[in-house]
């Protein structure tokens, strides 16, 4: 058995590395949130109805739920760097290819090849942070990528919605599709001379999915998530078509205002990952901490959200909305760094996997459910509920399943009984300040 050690700072490199992987990220719910800018008018060329949108929507989600469990042992068995480089080959192709087809089931297998692709992300992220940075700045680096899968959706509509404009919807897809592939370059260069024998070392040993499904904690951490990213791909998927038929902006006005929620989420999310992270620095036990931030982040936009569909003012609720989005920041920014905390790093990459896979299968039910309920009713209020109920059974899952968040102790462990040593080694180190590093 090896042991696996995790630095006391991170190496210029690997911040390096690091703002690249928040770009990635960026581009990745880019792509795979345009698909919501562009639904009024893939609606209206291809015939289809507000159900057929929700169900060519969930094409995303059924591989990038599954294929989670097959990319936590890819990056345990090869260098996740070069994996990672693959799956974003993979996505970034099958995004551009969907602006040259017509047939809705091509599209939908497109769909199902863009979820494959980007199943890849999250295990890898969550492998790389583990191992390269210590648990006083994880809150930090998944910070910053979660700030970075905010952005994307952000910019995406910004720019998606003028391109379509010069270019139609077909357009705008192979657009982001080609640009998407220009960050393969950097990142080539920069993974070739990443050190690689921590990560080689965290691979060596890891906990099995067998042993996984048997910790209580584990499934606190997928209740969860699967709610988080409920109302977090409800907000991604619908927002747009929601503030366009609901609301009824004109398209100069939809791409400020649908934009904005993913400005405000982008930015408190760094905002609290940074918070949590001091206050660690400050004494605070590290899980307690995020677990406190994850449960006010998710009851916060609850109240926020259900205020803004309540109110009829145009600007009022357009701000509930925004500060709904700020709110859930506080619970993107530090769950993974929480299950990173209770894995480990020899588990972190697994847990993630698993995780990641159950979790997402909310956006399968979302995606059905919301085009379901839309073509019912022909109004979001139900909709919005329904994110909005589920948001607080995620706090239970955080809070009461989770129960006091303490490292996992794993059956098959290391001779050094690394988890704990390294979280020891951690808590003793003092963390210079950011900006000397």
């Amino acid at each position: 058995m090896t042991t696996v050690e995790t630095p006391s700072r991170p190496s210029t490199l690997q911040w390096v590395a690091l703002v690249l992987l928040v770009i990635s990220v960026a581009i990745n719910y880019a792509d795979r949130g345009n698909l919501g800018v562009a639904a009024s008018a893939i609606e209206r060329d291809l015939r289809l109805n507000p159900e057929k949108i929700g169900i060519l929507s969930t094409g995303f989600f059924w591989t990038y739920a599954l294929f989670q469990l097959v990319a936590g042992k890819l990056i345990d068995r090869w260098n996740v760097n070069w994996v990672y480089a693959a799956g974003f080959l993979l996505w970034s192709a099958a995004t551009g290819l969907v602006g040259l087809v017509s047939s809705l089931s091509v599209m939908f297998m497109l769909r199902l090849l863009l979820g494959a692709g980007e199943s890849i992300a999250y295990p890898s992220y969550s492998k790389i942070i583990a191992t390269s940075f210590p648990e006083q700045l994880r809150g930090t680096a998944n910070a910053a990528i979660d700030a970075g899968s905010k952005l994307g959706p952000a910019i995406g509509v910004m720019a998606g919605v003028e391109m379509m404009r010069f270019f139609g919807w077909r357009g705008m897809f192979v657009a982001i599709g080609a640009a998407s592939l220009l960050w393969l370059l950097p990142w080539c260069i920069t993974a070739a001379k990443l050190p690689s024998r921590r990560i080689q070392k965290a691979s060596a040993w890891a906990p099995s999915y067998s042993e996984l499904v048997t910790k209580r904690p584990v499934w606190g951490t997928v209740i969860g998530l699967f709610c988080g990213n409920y109302t977090w791909y409800f907000f991604l998927t619908w927002l747009p078509y929601y503030f366009e038929r609901e609301r009824h902006y004109h398209k100069q006005e939809l791409a400020v205002m649908a934009s904005l929620p993913f400005w405000a989420i982008a930015a408190s999310s760094m905002l609290f990952g940074l918070l949590a992270d001091f206050l660690i620095r400050q004494g605070y036990d590290p899980g307690r901490a995020r677990q406190s931030f994850l449960c006010a982040g998710l009851t916060a936009c609850c109240a926020l959200t259900m205020a803004a569909v309540f109110t009829e003012r145009l600007l009022t609720s357009n701000l509930l909305l925004i500060l709904a989005a700020a709110a859930l920041g506080a619970w993107s920014s530090n769950h993974w760094a929480l299950s990173q905390y209770l894995a480990g790093p020899a588990g972190a990459g697994k847990w993630t996997a698993f995780q990641n896979c159950l979790g997402n299968f909310a956006g399968v039910v979302g995606a059905w459910l919301t085009g379901s309920v839309l073509t019912w009713t022909h109004s979001f209020f139900v909709a919005f509920t329904i994110a909005c109920a589920i948001l607080l059974v995620g706090v239970l899952g955080y809070w009461i399943v989770v129960g006091k968040p303490e490292q996992v102790h794993w059956e098959k462990r290391m001779d050094s009984d690394s988890s704990e040593q390294y979280s020891r080694k951690d808590s003793a180190k003092p963390i210079p300040p950011l900006a000397s590093l």
